[in-house]
């Protein structure tokens, strides 16, 4: 089968995130199909660029074709990112003869993280007599409402509500990553025999066969840490403003007399707000450290005794959570504080942490204690249950053969 899957972020080891796309089309090429992924050349979640031939650019990567498809710069949140986006439906649209004269698609899968790009998606679908599924990774325009404080009349929103709509309308099937927003979906007019649920995963054979060592500095600087500090609280990923991360320096701060390091590891806008909080503080506890390769993420995690994900507090979270971050920490079988109010949670079902309250700094230390007060086996126990959850729910290998077998 020919499976073209259009995301907008789609990325790679090599250029960074956003990896689902990559990782679901290495399975789908290894079970004997031929993918090829169009992606806008811009995005503000790769460490690397693509290197460009003008406005198609072909790459390909570990035998699965990539499309560049050249759109305009970002730096951040504005009408510069609004015209990104739109310029590369618009490019999905307009230029799809040019990047599949050599392909012909029997499956088309339309992944957000927006909507703009369903009618390109549809188009290139009836003309090829193909499948459409529609994967939905966060619900927009919801989130801009419920995250972003936008209103449901502002033109931008109206616009977005406009594509979704169609998308639920026209799709063949919606995917979702979010396991309860089929009673949204259902709202805005899909009917629920088109709902499949397929949550984000981790490639395990990465995670089991990796031996990528932390560059030296860092190791050496991790070494002196675990030297002063009885226990190590880690994170690794963005340091976005949806990742709760100014609570847990918070709660660093009521632990300035335990023997505990938080050592946060990564990038995002928030970096320097946390930083600064911490120089504010006057904390000795907290730690930053510069983004590595994914490859060596899990030495990180091993070094870590336990590891930290936070939530803000929003009603859009009634409608699940399924981070990749989750489950990158469960294949550490390390134990996890999870800071989160939603509609489900892995690390309670699955038993490898304490979930606690979202935005609650008081509530996040008092679990981190709780663990520190546990005995290293009894982390190790709880640890080894989110590696047995994860092998058994989350592998992409599954999840790749799930997405096709439902269609």
């Amino acid at each position: 089968m020919n499976i073209l899957l259009i995301n907008h972020y789609a990325g790679s080891p090599k250029y960074g995130m956003e990896y689902r796309p990559y990782y679901l089309a290495r399975e789908w090429v290894k079970n004997g199909h031929n993918v090829r992924i169009v992606a806008a050349s811009e995005s503000h979640l790769r460490q690397q660029k693509p290197s460009l031939n003008g406005k198609i650019t072909f790459e390909n990567i570990e035998d699965i074709d990539y499309v560049w498809l050249k759109t305009p710069s970002y730096n951040e949140n504005g009408i510069n990112r609004v015209i990104n986006l739109l310029s590369f439906a618009k490019s999905l649209f307009f230029w799809h003869k040019l990047f599949l004269s050599d392909f012909t698609p029997d499956l088309v899968i339309a992944s957000s993280p927006h909507p703009f790009i369903i009618r390109g998606a549809k188009r290139i679908a009836n003309l090829n007599k193909a499948k459409l599924i529609f994967e939905v990774r966060d619900l927009w325009p919801l989130t801009l409402i419920e995250l972003g404080g936008m209103k449901p009349s502002h033109p931008f929103v109206a616009l977005m509500q406009m594509e979704e709509k169609y998308a639920y309308k026209h799709s063949d099937y919606v995917v979702s990553l979010l396991p309860n927003a089929i009673e949204h979906m259902k709202l805005y007019g899909m009917s629920a025999n088109k709902f499949i649920y397929i949550p984000n995963g981790v490639q395990l054979d990465d995670w089991n066969n990796t031996t990528t060592p932390l560059l030296k500095g860092i190791d050496e600087h991790l070494n002196k840490l675990r030297q002063e500090f009885d226990l190590l609280i880690g994170f690794a990923g963005t340091h976005g403003v949806a990742n709760a991360l100014n609570y847990l320096v918070d709660a660093a701060s009521l632990l300035t007399k335990e023997s505990i390091g938080f050592v946060l590891i990564g990038y995002g806008t928030e970096k320097n707000n946390l930083k600064r909080q911490v120089k504010e503080k006057k904390l000795h506890n907290v730690f930053f450290i510069d983004p590595v390769r994914k490859n060596m993420i899990p030495s990180f995690l091993n070094q870590m005794d336990i590891l930290y994900l936070g939530w803000n507090k929003s009603p859009i979270y009634r409608f699940g959570i399924s981070a990749n971050k989750i489950f990158e920490y469960m294949m550490a079988a390390k134990p996890i504080v999870h800071s989160v109010e939603a509609g489900n949670d892995p690390v309670a079902e699955s038993g490898c942490g304490i979930s606690c309250k979202a935005e609650n700094a008081k509530d996040i230390a008092k679990a981190i204690i709780r663990l520190k007060n546990m005995s290293e086996e009894e982390r190790k126990a709880m640890g080894t249950k989110g590696k047995e959850y994860v092998t058994r729910n989350h592998d992409y290998k599954k999840l790749a053969e799930q997405f096709i077998d439902a269609i």
